[in-house]
Parts: C-alpha cells; structure tokens; sequence
C-alpha cells in the first residue's frame, strides 16, 4: 500500500471533486425535508412520502443507466451526472424566490437527484477500480471515508446557519455549485481513460447486458451476497429514520434547525477515528475480521435514538447515539467498500454497482413509505423505535468468510450466453 501523498495527481483531482461534492451535499444536510417542514408546512407522512418518492422513482430512471455505462468512459458520465444535479438542484431557488415552490417540486428534483446520484456512484467506482491498483484500494476508499466524515462536521452546523441567516433555500444553492465544481475537478483529472472492452452479444440480447446481470453475479458471490444483503437492510433501517426524527427533534421537540445538524455534525468527528482505524486494524487483523466486527457494533447504537427527550439531554443522547454509529460504520464501510471493488469482475463493476444502488434505494424508499404510515398511526418515536430494533438482526447476514481468487473467478453472464 503506498503512502498517503502517493495515490497520483489524477486520484488526487478526483479526491478534491469528491471532497466539493460532499460538502455541498452535507450542507444541504435533509434540506428537502427541512424545506418541506419549514417552507410548505408538510408533516411526517409528507415528508416520508417525499423521501420514499425520490428514492423509488429515482432507482427506477437509474435502472437502465448501469449497463448504458458499463462499456462507456466513466469521467464524462461523472461529469454529466454532476451537471444534471446541478441544473435541476438550482430550479428550487428559482421556484422559491417565485413564490411558486411546491411539493410536486421538490418530488420531481428528489427523483432526478436520486437518479444521478446512482449512476455517479457506479461509474466512479469503475472509474477507481480502473485507476488504482488493488493494493491501494483501502487506502482510497479510506480517504474518501475520511473526507465524507469532515464534510459531515463542518456541513450540517454550517447549513444550519445558512438557513438561520438567508433561509431553508441557500443550502440547496450551495450544494448545486459543488456540483459544478466537482465536473470542473474531474475534467481536470485528464489523462487517457482505456476504452473497455464491449463482449459480443448474444443472438436477440442488448449489447452490454442488462442490470439483471448485476444482480445475478452478486447473488451468485459467496461474499457479495451476504454483504449486499445486510448493507442494504441496513442502509434502509438507518435512513427510515432520519426524516422521522427530523420531525420528531425540530417539529415535536422544539429544538431548532442548528440544534439539528448540530446533533448530527459533532459525533461525526468519530468519522475521522474510525476511517483511520480502518486501516490499521486490517493489517493487523485481516479484512474479514474487522468488517465481521465492525458490522456488529454499528448495529448497536440506533435503538438509543428512540429515548431523545427535551433540551439539552435530548441533544447529548443524539450525539452519543451517532458517535457509536459513525465510529462502527467509518471502520467497515473502507473494508467493505474495498472488498466489493475487490471481488468484482473489472467488466461488471458498473453493473453491479448500479444494481447494489438501485436496490437499496428502491429498499429504502419502499421502507420509508411504510415508516412513515407507521409513524401516522404511532408517532415518530415509536416507528424509530421499531428500526433500531430491526437493526440489531443485520448482523446475522455478513459473510462468515471473504471468497478467495478461484471463487470469484466466476464465468460472466455474457460469455455464459
């Protein structure tokens, strides 16, 4: 594994586009929802129903993009997806400084967003894998951990104030220039990008397959199977509640806009701790080890969220509830992000991202739907009560063991056919 400065000047634009991006986006930290608390007066159901919406149709737009980009050059998708975002992420100020800002607004931008987002992640996935060896995978993957945890401190207390001073809107402004910043850094990564290589197809099949393919190669895996089961439940049961207890700290408890991300953005320190732990425990302990532990211990901690009270114990138990969580997650999600890169066939990675992706969204946003019903008829303290201890069962499904070199050696669909 090669030093820190040493990952090259082409990871080095790409790790700055990155660390654009995340910021904008973490200052705009659950701004749709607070938008449609804030500005349209909307409750728990609306707010779940937005969230569900955005995530369930956005999969579904992504669904045919994966094997659209599986055989294409990954940095000009990038670039596209961050342009997209921008564009449409901008028409809410406009709207809004209209007066003319609505609920089927902010549904429609959600969709489009969700969408864009998917098919970033895979091709930049394809990207790395393409532009690092193996070996510096996990150092990549922890750095990229790293900066997501610090843009998590700095961005929700920052927006929060930004909606104080100029209102819920500004946030989303920010977030839409990064976007453009962010296709300005991977522009400048420059250099050649090798043309992967398309397979023949098939008599009656479309080139490049289709996502099914996606999800047939990671249920086929010993160990992607496994992983791509627990994070996605995971994932889901960890989202369900964030927009509950946005209404439950900021509609039910009083506590203000700041006081929110406040709670969110000072455990996330623990980010920083538990990326750099990542990469000292898996020498040492080996991959399989540490995700195995690491995925236990963040399964621990949501059930906390269920006790927040009133005033200024309510906050102290959020932060310790999200410290534990943030530490386990920033330790597994290096180790668990590598090892997937690890264990895909180089020809499948967008495929098979884009189809990991759409499931935990599509997952996630059915999930929210149906948390969101469950707290109109119990409230937001009870459903979140009920996901984190769903939570607590994830455990059971990570892989007892990561598959070695002849069994990931799997024949590939397309030359199946």
């Amino acid at each position: 594994m090669r030093g820190g400065q040493a990952l090259g000047r082409q990871f080095g634009w790409l790790w700055g586009a990155y660390t654009v991006s995340a910021i904008g986006t973490w200052l705009a930290f659950d701004a749709f929802s607070l938008i449609a608390v804030i500005v349209l007066h909307a409750g728990a159901t609306e707010v779940a129903v937005l969230s569900a919406a955005g995530l369930a149709v956005g999969a579904a737009v992504a669904t045919p993009l994966g094997p659209w980009m599986e055989f294409r050059h990954k940095r000009p998708v990038m670039m596209s997806m961050d342009l997209v975002r921008c564009g449409v992420l901008l028409s809410i100020p406009v709207a809004f400084a209209l007066g003319a800002l609505t609920f089927v607004q902010l549904l429609v931008v959600s969709i489009v967003v969700g969408a864009a987002d998917i098919s970033f992640t895979a091709a930049s996935g394809a990207f790395v894998k393409s532009l690092l060896p193996p070996e510096d995978l996990l150092a990549a993957n922890a750095r990229f951990e790293a900066t997501q945890w610090t843009a998590t401190i700095l961005g929700p207390p920052l927006g929060g104030a930004a909606m104080g001073l100029f209102g819920p809107v500004m946030t989303v402004v920010a977030n839409a220039v990064s976007f453009l910043l962010s296709a300005v850094g991977i522009r400048a990564i420059g250099g050649t990008e090798p043309h992967p290589v398309r397979p023949a197809s098939a008599p009656g099949q479309a080139p490049g397959g289709s996502l099914l393919e996606g999800w047939r190669y990671i249920l086929a895996h010993p160990t992607l199977r496994p992983m791509f089961f627990n994070t996605v439940l995971y994932n889901a049961l960890i989202m369900v509640s964030l927009p509950l207890l946005a209404v439950l700290m900021v509609g039910d408890l009083g506590f203000a806009a700041w006081q929110y991300g406040l709670a969110f953005s000072v455990p996330s320190i623990g980010g920083l701790i538990g990326s750099r732990l990542a990469r000292r425990l898996v020498p040492r302990f080996g991959e399989r080890r540490v995700l195995l532990v690491a995925g236990t211990l963040r399964a621990c901690w949501p059930i906390g969220l269920a006790f927040v009270g009133r005033g200024t114990a309510g906050l102290v138990l959020v932060m310790v509830v999200e410290l534990g969580v943030i530490v386990s997650c920033a330790v597994f999600n290096p180790v668990y992000s590598t090892i997937r890169l690890r264990q895909t066939d180089p020809g499948r990675v967008a495929r098979t991202l884009s189809a990991w992706s759409v499931t935990t969204k599509a997952t996630t946003a059915a999930m929210t739907a149906l948390w969101g019903l469950l707290a109109g008829l119990t409230g937001p303290r009870a459903a979140i009560a009920v996901a984190g201890v769903l939570v607590l069962a994830t455990p059971l499904l990570l892989p007892r063991r990561v598959a070695g070199p002849a069994e990931m050696a799997q024949p590939s669909v397309d030359e199946a056919a």
